[in-house]
């Protein structure tokens, strides 16, 4: 699979999501994926960060993080994007980085990009689904192809069963509930091989 190019493109505030995604380039490079890890433009005022330490904590973590451009979107064979839900949607930076990609839609340079997702909500029905549903809403109108984790290993149990992309619960401290390492990096293997697949065929 080395031909396969990835991108990783996630929105982060606790850190949650900026590890789901350091885990899915681990994954996939073990799989023999080129990958870029790449968060998307932090869009809240600085001093709303600032108030936050966690957020702060976050920002700083992320520093030397590329920020994702279509230019990555164009480069890459498949796409994992990482975000937090809010009020059971994607969050906002990671919409404004979607709706940011009109150029490349309408140029036919989204159509066949495999494409997969993970999320992080608070509590364990605090719209993981709906948020994972509706980036996938806007993946159909890209004509990308979408490549869920389903059922495909026993190891996503152990990480809740979302068969929509690999969510966790984040507790009141900011800690993962549920132990999602190795289910994430099985959904990192699973969208290369989709997108390995996709690659052979056209060619």
């Amino acid at each position: 699979m080395s031909n396969t190019k990835l991108a990783v493109v996630f929105y982060s505030m606790g850190g949650t999501n900026y590890q789901m995604a350091k885990w899915a380039k681990e994954g996939a490079e073990a799989a023999g994926a080129e990958v870029r890890l790449l968060k998307v433009q932090e869009l809240a005022p600085d001093s709303v960060v600032e108030a936050n330490e966690g957020w702060k904590a976050t920002v700083d973590a992320t520093k030397d993080v590329p920020v994702a451009t279509s230019e990555d979107l164009e480069w890459a064979d498949a796409i994992i994007f990482s975000v937090p839900t809010r009020f059971g949607n994607m969050a906002s930076q990671m919409k404004q980085f979607l709706d940011l990609q009109g150029g490349l839609w309408a140029t036919g340079k989204t159509v066949n990009k495999v494409v997969s997702a993970m999320t992080s909500a608070q509590n364990p029905h605090g719209g993981q689904e709906a948020t994972l549903l509706s980036l996938y809403t806007s993946m159909m109108h890209w004509g990308a192809i979408i490549a869920t984790p389903g059922y495909t290993d026993p190891v996503l149990f152990g990480a809740g069963g979302n068969p929509y992309g690999t969510s966790v619960t984040v507790d009141q401290d900011g800690k993962m509930v549920e132990d999602v390492e190795a289910a994430v990096k099985h959904q990192a293997t699973r969208t290369v091989t989709v997108a390995e697949w996709v690659k052979k065929g056209n060619q």
